[in-house]
């Protein structure tokens, strides 16, 4: 492992001040501290605070998730896993990032000079900056819904999206339904194209034949609703599986506005068992996502990888939770076919 001496022969400076770039101090440009925090985490270094056994800071890096009270998606996971840590006395500390952080600073650059030994993000994309650099990273890391090949050095934690979804699609099916809609989360996701997958797979495993007039990508927002639900009732969906429960609450809300019923005349689905799940009008169906496990999951799989037990994914198993947005499906009369008798008379 690189010392600040092995730093400072690379580098041709003084150890002072290499030691003054790695603790942040005042007194050096900005350019010459980049420069040591960079050519530090090239060589492998970590402070003797990073590599005392006894001590451990984390953080948890969170960017487009909510999570500031326990209605929202991230609140649960997150106590989850500072409860795992604080039985560890691990320090967390969670710091919400944009686009701008990311450009800032690369990955590596930032968790040095923050004195953190791991992470464990939140809400990222693939295609976010630090996200591209993970490929490469020396830092233990985990992902929620995200997972980086090869990399021994990050982990994946999430929920069975292939057996939740098709727990969906079996009790639709069981009701009668056959003309089932999938309004997902976001495109270039990948749990979205993991749960486009599983839709595709339970469809045709129950004998059905995907409409493509019946599968939509919008957000993990309500408001994506009013651009998809209109197309799918057109084409004579009977049931709409939806990607999370906030999806879900405005697909409810359009179809009321539509003047049909749930689930008198729609059947539907939600995702993640939100606390708002039991209250909506009428109670959602949905995939429950046990997000506390998630946060305690994350937890030990980072102190593996801390440790150097390399684990590549922890799944967890989902859980189908009935309410009544859910029932038979109701019989759509053919309508081109009592136009044609009609004609005929």
């Amino acid at each position: 492992m690189a010392t600040i001496k092995d730093i400072a022969s690379r580098l041709g400076i003084a150890v002072s001040t290499v030691s003054k770039g790695l603790n942040g101090a005042s007194d050096i440009s900005d350019d010459m501290r980049q420069l040591v925090l960079d050519t530090a985490v090239e060589m492998g270094y970590a402070s003797k605070k990073l590599r005392a056994k006894s001590t451990r800071k984390v953080c948890i890096l969170i960017e487009n998730m909510d999570y500031e009270n326990i209605d929202q998606f991230g609140y649960e996971i997150i106590m989850g896993f500072k409860l795992s840590a604080a039985r560890r006395h691990w320090e967390v500390e969670v710091i919400p990032s944009d686009l701008n952080m990311q450009t800032a600073e690369k990955f590596d650059t930032y968790m040095l000079k923050n004195g953190f030994c791991g992470a464990f993000l939140l809400g990222f994309s693939l295609h976010d900056d630090w996200v591209k650099q993970l490929h490469k990273t020396t830092v233990p890391t985990v992902l929620l819904d995200n997972y980086i090949p090869v990399n021994q050095h990050v982990g994946y934690v999430g929920t069975d999206s292939m057996e939740g979804i098709s727990l969906a699609v079996k009790h639709l099916y069981s009701l009668g339904h056959r003309k089932i809609a999938f309004l997902n989360g976001s495109k270039n996701s990948m749990v979205s194209d993991e749960r486009y997958q599983a839709f595709i797979q339970s469809m045709t495993d129950c004998g059905l034949k995907p409409d493509d007039k019946l599968i939509e990508y919008g957000y993990y927002v309500p408001d994506c609703a009013k651009y998809h639900v209109p197309t799918f009732l057109e084409n004579g969906a009977t049931a709409i599986l939806c990607a999370s429960d906030l999806i879900a609450s405005g697909v409810i809300a359009e179809i009321v506005k539509h003047h049909r019923c749930v689930p008198e005349d729609i059947s539907v689905i939600g995702f993640d068992d939100l606390p708002l799940a039991a209250q909506l009008t009428p109670p959602l169906t949905t995939v429950r996502q046990d997000r506390t496990d998630l946060g305690k999951s994350a937890f030990l799989l980072l102190d593996g990888l801390v440790h150097n037990v390399t684990v590549s994914k922890m799944l967890l198993r989902a859980k189908f939770i009935e309410r009544a947005s859910t029932a038979p499906a109701k019989k759509i009369k053919n309508t081109a076919s009592r136009s044609k008798s009609q004609n005929s008379k």
